[in-house]
């Protein structure tokens, strides 16, 4: 009889990861800085599922062999960094060699920050719901940096801890991210020829789309990252990097180019037109025409028809 998985372990509190992975217990129960030096065997789990509940940020270095990226394999293979949110799953490798991995990991409870902006704030940094395929990439010099704020953070919640402590923790961290953000967007850029692949992929999938005679639903952005093999926030950061416009920016211009096209080439009435594009309220079309264009679709092959 095929043993059955008992399931993701669930992990609450850096107290429980520390002792999961047998490590000394945290300096401090909310936040903590860990170095990795990986032994060549994992703990002994019921399963190959982790689940945190709480924010990771890990920069991992000297990992034998190529370093893949979405489906191609880059440089900047020095340092990699990835960020997951709580209750993010993540998926062990048992057959992947990580005695040569070492790095660093920081751990923050979101009771940590619960009390600050970067509570809210920090689901605006589109990285943390990347893939780990779309991890970061750095520098040397970007590595160092990293370190360095790394070790501040830690620095400080291994001194005495006064009325200021939590205060500098958080504003460490909020310069940690605003510079991974920074090296996101240098990603970007350096990498645009490889990255105009994932661009043009993503521009036929959207033309196919909206090229048929009838459009059965508008594509939303995840149906598209979908289909591409790519996380919805990478999608959009990418095309907003390599073009200035997110995905769900485009999918909209190339639908009101497609009812450009059905007002001044049809007689389909405007709520004809909306329904033939997919929408299943004409108010909704009425609204989106009128943000992008200035007016109503009416007034649009109006104008038209009288120039």
């Amino acid at each position: 009889m095929k043993k059955t998985s008992p399931g993701p372990l669930i992990i609450n509190s850096l107290s429980e990861y520390h002792k999961i992975m047998k490590l000394p217990q945290p300096e401090h129960p909310l936040i903590s800085v860990i170095g990795i030096e990986c032994a060549s065997e994992f703990p002994d789990l019921p399963d190959d599922k982790l689940i945190h509940n709480f924010y990771s940020i890990f920069l991992k270095k000297n990992i034998e062999g190529s370093i893949g990226y979405g489906r191609k394999y880059y440089d900047f293979s020095n340092g990699v960094m990835g960020f997951s949110l709580p209750k993010h799953v993540f998926v062990l490798n048992r057959d992947m060699d990580y005695s040569t991995i070492s790095g660093w990991m920081l751990l923050i409870h979101p009771d940590f920050i619960r009390n600050y902006p970067l509570a809210k704030r920090i689901a605006e940094y589109g990285f943390f719901s990347y893939d780990m395929s779309e991890a970061l990439h750095l520098s040397e010099k970007e590595e160092t940096m990293i370190e360095r704020i790394m070790e501040d953070i830690r620095s400080e919640y291994q001194m005495s801890i006064d009325a200021f402590s939590q205060d500098v923790i958080v504003s460490h961290i909020e310069v940690l991210l605003n510079y991974c953000n920074r090296f996101y967007n240098r990603q970007f850029i350096t990498r645009r020829p490889a990255e105009q692949e994932p661009v043009a992929r993503f521009e036929e999938i959207v033309s196919q789309i909206f090229n048929n005679d009838e459009i059965t639903h508008i594509p939303g952005v995840n149906e598209i990252a979908a289909q591409m093999n790519v996380s919805t926030h990478y999608l959009s950061d990418m095309l907003r990097s390599l073009t200035g416009m997110n995905a769900q920016q485009h999918i909209h211009n190339k639908l009101i180019d497609k009812a450009k096209e059905l007002l001044l080439t049809t007689n389909l009435s405007v709520n004809e037109t909306a329904y033939n594009l997919g929408f299943e309220y004409p108010q909704y079309f009425n609204r989106l025409f009128k943000s992008k264009t200035g007016l109503t679709p009416a007034a649009f092959r109006k104008d038209f028809s009288e120039n």
